[in-house]
């Protein structure tokens, strides 16, 4: 759940307005380790409904940055964001449900705002997604969506994702079974220091045809593009 902000000017004059000065001003305490300056200046924007300010608000109570761990208040923080389509937080707000923290406890609820954040693309939330399916926990066990959504996750470059796509497809959950596709993800995953991948690789190879195992290297080319 790290805290993430990028602020990039290439060639532009930028006319910053009072809100977004606040909002630099909390990133700039932020960055030094001045957490309570950042509390300071994030948590009147967060009160007028900015979306960002109320998610940087949820860090700081979840994480303890600035406050006593408040996971209740984080939650709280997290929702308002979420609600307003805040993709981080509605991850955030997920993993506080599937964990039970200053949340009942629902790995239904965490499903539903994973995929509320995994419609909008973000690969940690496709992921986590695709394991609820695969596990059938919160929901109706799908392997099919399992595979839908460890694809959309692994073709962003999620390590995690591409490796348990891999296990898809060598065991025929929720897709065709497929050795030299499973070896392909797996591939790719392990290029990325994936040690499970790499595990399931090596030990897969030991059973492909010279062929199989070509036409793995081909399409771990592929998908690596």
């Amino acid at each position: 759940m790290a805290w993430r902000k990028a602020l990039m000017i290439a060639g532009l004059i930028l006319v910053i307005t009072p809100v977004q000065a606040d909002e630099l001003a909390g990133m700039a305490a932020f960055v030094k380790g001045d957490y309570r300056t950042a509390l300071l200046e994030w948590r009147p924007l967060a009160e007028k409904g900015q979306a960002e300010a109320q998610f940087n608000l949820g860090v700081l109570y979840d994480q303890g940055l600035g406050v006593n761990t408040d996971y209740a208040q984080a939650a709280a923080w997290y929702r308002r964001a979420a609600e307003q389509d805040h993709a981080q937080a509605q991850f955030n707000l997920a993993v506080l449900y599937a964990n039970g923290l200053g949340v009942a406890q629902s790995n239904a609820e965490a499903a539903r705002w994973y995929r509320r954040a995994a419609v909008q693309g973000l690969s940690a939330a496709q992921f986590n997604l695709g394991a609820l399916y695969e596990t059938g926990a919160g929901m109706i066990q799908d392997y099919g969506q399992a595979a839908n959504w460890y694809r959309q996750a692994a073709e962003q470059g999620h390590a995690a994702a591409q490796n348990n796509l891999g296990l898809l497809y060598a065991n025929g959950q929720g897709v065709a079974r497929d050795l030299a596709i499973a070896y392909a993800w797996y591939t790719v995953a392990a290029a990325q220091d994936n040690a499970k991948a790499r595990f399931n690789r090596d030990q897969l190879a030991r059973s492909l045809s010279p062929g199989q195992t070509q036409e793995g290297e081909r399409l771990a080319a592929e998908y690596s593009r």
